[in-house]
């Protein structure tokens, strides 16, 4: 077989005609050190704090530090394939997330990688994870409900749209499950819902991602999950993640529900990269920025103007305690930061009072203005009867003669506490939770054994449904209580139907 040179001069030229000359120009260093998921690198003199730099095996990394011959790099993945120098190269870009509507209904990572195996998520947009606050000026007041669904919560610790609450309490005392029903509130509200899980168990996500698509909230919610067994950096960025994602819907004129369960690990993450990045530690051996790195993230939940579309981004942050310290360290920072707090009481829940929200310890800063008028007209003095129950109760253990007064004070109060018990992932909506909390404060439920309290409401609830759906539909539209003697004729007539199982003088 011959071969002609004017076969091999055609597609020489061939092949010149479609070269181009690209040259690129990419600053890179020089690994010096890696160790417990950190990096430090020589020759990146140009980098920016926060920039998205690449390792030559294909991991990311973020910097974190920049120091006079080095840069400290927080490794965003599997740190085993790096050496010692390895060269790792500056992208120009500020660590940044896909955001978007194709994240609802996933469970991502920390870097919004789907990890639901459903595919990948096509998305072109994308967010940096950090963002300033919204200003002053482009803020406005909190003053729309955001209904939880729990009675003991929009009864007496309001949340409203745009605003920051802790939920705080010890292991085990129901913190998730309160922000979990909060999300489940929310279908046909309009609302989108963020739930990051930082540093909880695989399965516990499984389980809160199941129960999320069981009762249909999936479709309006993203989970980030950043698990115990990944590295520090990843549960660190994971809150800041879910923020910039919620700020998209807002800055559309969105409103949004953002849940960190739970910030106690995120700052433990932070405390473990600082002093690995060899930062002066401060108390309990935290880095002094660790209020900052708090008040920036919760800072993003706001309630915005008309004039930016008025989208609000409401947050609730959980803070883990040990023994019901709420002065540790990491729960005073945060309070000082949110507009109130959930304390959740483990011997209220061990004594089967759930949720175990603390009345007297839990407060909104918000208040009244995140209330519909029907709930702050029944709800009223629901906290100061609850306030004089518990001490009345104390009193009451050493002494069994009680005259008429005290005697009815600790009758309501013992019939307040069961009608704020509530079942797991079963929200109540507004209009139900009004009309039975009108029956406790206007006395109806006085005479009942406190062991039927809970039926009466079941029954009550079935009742008005069939028989006086007009006068629920009234509380939920007008947001106001109905005719006053309507509902004092309706409650009466359901009040004949109903049979207690025993006389109330047996159950005192």
């Amino acid at each position: 077989m011959s071969i002609k040179a004017e076969e091999i001069s055609a597609l020489i030229k061939k092949q010149l005609d479609g070269y181009q000359d690209e040259l690129t120009v990419a600053e890179t260093g020089i690994v010096t050190y890696i160790g417990d998921g950190v990096v430090r690198a020589y020759g990146l003199d140009n980098a920016l704090s926060g920039e998205l730099l690449e390792f030559q095996n294909g991991v990311y990394g973020m910097v974190q530090n920049l120091e006079s011959n080095n840069v400290g790099i927080v490794v965003l993945g599997d740190d085993t394939g790096i050496r010692e120098g390895d060269s790792v190269k500056r992208t120009g870009r500020i660590m940044e997330v896909p955001v978007g509507e194709n994240l609802v209904g996933r469970v991502v990572n920390s870097l919004g990688q789907p990890i639901d195996g459903k595919g990948q998520i096509t998305t072109e947009k994308t967010a940096p994870i950090e963002h300033k606050a919204p200003g002053i000026m482009e803020r406005k007041s909190v003053d729309q409900p955001l209904q939880t669904g729990i009675k003991a919560i929009d009864a007496l610790v309001p949340i409203g749209r745009g605003q920051r609450e802790l939920i705080i309490g010890d292991r085990k005392t129901g913190k998730t499950s309160i922000a979990v029903d909060t999300i489940l509130n929310q279908k046909d509200q309009n609302m989108i819902c963020i739930y990051v899980a930082i540093g909880q168990k695989d399965s516990t996500i499984k389980q809160q991602v199941e129960t999320l698509r069981r009762f249909g909230a999936l479709d309006y919610t993203i989970v980030i999950t950043a698990g115990p067994s990944e590295p520090a950096p990843l549960l660190y960025v994971a809150p800041y993640a879910g923020a910039a994602m919620g700020e998209y819907f807002m800055n559309k004129g969105r409103d949004v529900l953002i849940v960190f369960d739970d910030l106690t690990k995120q700052a433990n993450a932070y405390r473990e990269l600082s002093l690995i990045l060899r930062r002066p530690p401060g108390r309990e051996a935290y880095p002094g920025d660790i209020f900052y790195t708090h008040s920036r993230l919760l800072e993003r939940a706001a309630k915005l103007n008309d004039k930016l579309g008025g989208g609000s981004m409401t947050a609730l942050p959980i803070v883990e305690t040990q023994a019901g310290d709420v002065s540790a360290y990491i729960p005073t920072n945060v309070i000082s930061i949110t507009d109130g707090q959930i304390f959740l009481n483990s011997d209220m829940f061990y004594s089967g009072d759930r949720p175990a929200i603390d009345a007297g310890t839990s407060v909104s800063r918000v208040g009244g203005d995140a209330q519909i008028p029907a709930m702050k007209k029944v709800a009223g003095t629901l906290r100061i009867d609850l306030a004089s129950y518990h001490e009345l109760e104390s009193f009451a253990q050493f002494g069994s003669d009680l005259d008429e007064a005290t005697r009815s004070k600790l009758d309501r109060g013992a019939r307040t506490v069961e009608v704020l018990k509530q079942k797991l992932h079963d929200p109540i909506p507004v209009e139900k939770q009004v009309l039975i909390l009108y029956c406790l404060t206007h006395g109806y439920l006085d005479k009942l054994p406190v062991d039927d309290v809970l039926r009466f409401q079941t029954e009550l609830f079935h009742n008005f449904d069939d028989s006086h759906a007009d006068l629920l539909q009234q509380i939920k539209t007008t947001g106001k209580l109905p005719d006053e003697d309507a509902l004092k004729a309706a409650v009466s007539s359901f009040m004949e139907l109903f049979k207690p199982s025993t006389p109330a003088s047996a159950k005192q």
